[in-house]
């Protein structure tokens, strides 16, 4: 569209003022002989020059005519130029012919109004679709040059939604996105085009046409497509491994119901209902650069983007700890292809293994730790009791023994807001790991603290994989109850609070993000089964499973009453650590709490979390089915 915002509309004025002059001298000339024009006349000819070059432009501006972008010009444009023409026309014919009842001049041809009215629409019109042409000429050009490398889409649908998504793929070569054809069940239309583009098959031939055009991806332009349709072409989209999308409804566009992006693929940002914290990244720079750092659990969601986010940062040495060599590895093939002369370390090693965690930090000596290694699918962890114990606890005191023992300057836990009045092992497992955390920064004066946050949206295992699972099935997507709340933040915004905490530690601090209100995980699931192009509780059921006994239906992010004090950063608050376990205490509690989980005795753990944990309510928790999401 670089064309577009060339043609300044005082250019289309002068063209106007060129073609008023133009329009009435050739009417002039086609109703008199060119020799009786200027003998006799000649005044009201330079009368009606006047009146035109005064009026019409002044009507043409109250139409808006030199306020479009004449690219764009359709029937609406021709028809608001008719109008402004006709009343420009009116109106000078108005003071013409008082002008000449007045005697101002004898010699006045009225027929020349009809003909310079005529002259006019096919002037004024022409010019500013001539705008149009030239555009959509060089858009072609440039998409005739690209088509070489650009994917080929299929698009479901030829009518007005389909022409739509057509002619904005052929005009924005920046989206690299070429039409190869229509399919549409209306036989009428087959072997027809639009915008230059066939129709070739009806959605019956969906699998052939991809299979035979090659197609990249599948546009649904149907905005009251049936839910069955939609799922029949993500299953063919799918059995071929390429992606699709949809687009809405026009009248869904206006009422600002969904947006335009629903022709990309759902972005996470979109489920926040709120901005994204602003992050200030010069904060961060100064504790990791030039360090060595070390990130446990360097393989999962959280610990994955922190490596990426350090290595912005240049630090001297990044070591992925992890105990997935799956994980662990395409994570460094990431680094690696971003950050080729970043210096990285690899390790393979369970944190329960504290010879093998001394080993590795007397080898590689790191100056700061995050601590993301951690088992966090609840409903998982509610049948492997001992084993969340074992990983949570236990892991984490050895890391934290092992940070001590080789002097290393700055650790930061990530924890959850499930670790606040604990209703499941999981989180009151994190919160043994917070006590052990803020219990050491106190023993040692060491900036060693505590990140809390609440869910992150799509996270491996976080309720928008399972919604987005749900709903490539058909339905239905499961919430637990119609007013559920949760805490969400994306991936990024999570890992930026802890590389912030990191910066900001003096020691002893939980660090908490203000992450806005609550959202309804039903509000969540709405705009997810929206924004994949469909209506919820029309082509996707929502059924609610119960609220489970013992189940919150919030969260929190800290004790009630508990005071929050601000920080260097407008959206990030600490609280200083008010347990009542002293060290002795919580070193006691700790090794009895890892004694009964030896044993096996897994009511006995349930029932000693509650005793030593402030507010915890595990053991009322009952049992919970894999697929159930906090």
């Amino acid at each position: 569209m670089k064309f577009t915002t060339n043609i300044r509309n005082r250019h289309v004025l002068i063209g106007d003022l060129l073609l008023i002059i133009i329009s009435v001298l050739l009417a002039y000339v086609l109703r008199l002989e060119l020799f009786e024009v200027f003998i006799n006349y000649y005044p009201s000819m330079l009368w009606m020059i006047g009146i035109s070059l005064l009026i019409k432009p002044i009507i043409y501006y109250f139409f808006g005519l030199y306020r479009r972008v004449w690219a764009y010009a359709s029937i609406q444009e021709m028809k608001i130029i008719t109008l402004a023409v006709t009343i420009g026309s009116v109106i000078v014919a108005v003071i013409m012919l008082s002008l000449f009842n007045y005697r101002i001049f004898y010699a006045f041809p009225r027929s020349v109004l009809f003909i310079v009215w005529i002259q006019d629409i096919i002037f004024v019109g022409g010019l500013r679709f001539i705008l149009r042409l030239v555009a959509e000429s060089r858009s072609n050009l440039s998409r005739s040059n690209s088509t070489q490398v650009g994917k080929k889409v299929l698009v479901i649908g030829a009518g007005d939604a389909g022409a739509l998504v057509v002619k904005e793929l052929q005009r924005n070569s920046q989206l690299n996105l070429f039409p190869v054809g229509f399919l549409d069940d209306n036989r009428e239309k087959l072997k027809q085009q639009i915008h230059g583009v066939p129709v070739i098959g009806t959605l019956s031939d969906l699998k052939r046409t991809i299979s035979h055009e090659h197609v990249n991806e599948v546009i649904i332009a149907i905005p009251s497509a049936p839910g069955k349709v939609v799922r029949m072409v993500a299953d063919s989209c799918r059995k071929f491994r390429i992606p699709f999308r949809t687009m809405p409804g026009l009248y869904e566009l206006i009422g600002g119901q969904v947006s335009i992006t629903r022709l990309r693929e759902v972005d996470i940002s979109d489920l926040l209902r709120r901005q994204p914290t602003q992050m200030k990244s010069e904060l961060v720079g100064s504790i990791l650069t030039g360090k060595k750092v070390m990130v446990t659990g360097a393989g999962g969601s959280i610990g994955s983007e922190l490596c990426r986010q350090i290595a912005r940062w240049n630090p001297e040495e990044l070591i992925l700890l992890g105990h997935g060599e799956n994980s662990i590895f395409e994570t460094y093939l990431e680094l690696l292809e971003s950050y080729p002369s970043l210096k990285m370390q690899t390790i393979i090693a369970d944190i329960r293994d504290l010879s093998r965690m001394d080993s590795e930090f007397k080898k590689h000596h790191p100056n700061v730790v995050f601590h993301a290694a951690a088992h966090k699918h609840v409903p998982l962890m509610e049948k492997n009791i001992t084993e969340c114990v074992f990983n949570n606890v236990l892991g984490t005191q050895n890391v934290l023994k092992t940070c001590l023992k080789h002097d290393v300057e700055r650790f930061v836990l990530i924890s959850t807001d499930k670790a606040i009045r604990p209703v499941n092992v999981m989180g009151a497992t994190k919160r043994i790991a917070e006590m052990m955390v803020l219990d050491m920064a106190k023993r040692t004066g060491k900036p060693y603290s505590v990140v809390r946050f609440g869910n992150v949206l799509g996270s491996r295992g976080s309720v928008v994989p399972l919604f987005k699972r749900q709903i490539a099935r058909g339905g239905p997507v499961t919430v637990t109850h119609p007013e559920m709340k949760r805490y969400f933040m994306t991936i990024p915004e999570a890992v930026y609070l802890v590389l912030l905490a990191s910066s900001m530690g003096k020691g002893g601090e939980t660090f908490i993000l203000n992450m806005g209100d609550q959202v309804k995980i039903l509000d969540l699931a709405e705009d997810l089964i929206r924004l994949s192009g469909l209506e919820p509780h029309r082509d996707i059921e929502i059924i609610y499973t119960g609220v489970r006994e013992g189940e919150k239906i919030s969260e929190d992010l800290w004790n009630k009453g508990q005071k929050l004090n601000k920080t260097k950063h407008p959206d990030i608050f600490y609280e200083q650590d008010l347990d009542k376990l002293m060290s002795d205490e919580l070193s006691s509690a700790v090794n009895e709490l890892l004694r009964r989980s030896r044993l096996g005795e897994t009511a006995s753990v349930l029932e000693y979390l509650d005793q030593i944990i402030p507010g915890s309510s595990v053991r009322s928790a009952p049992a919970r089915g894999l697929s159930d999401v906090d």
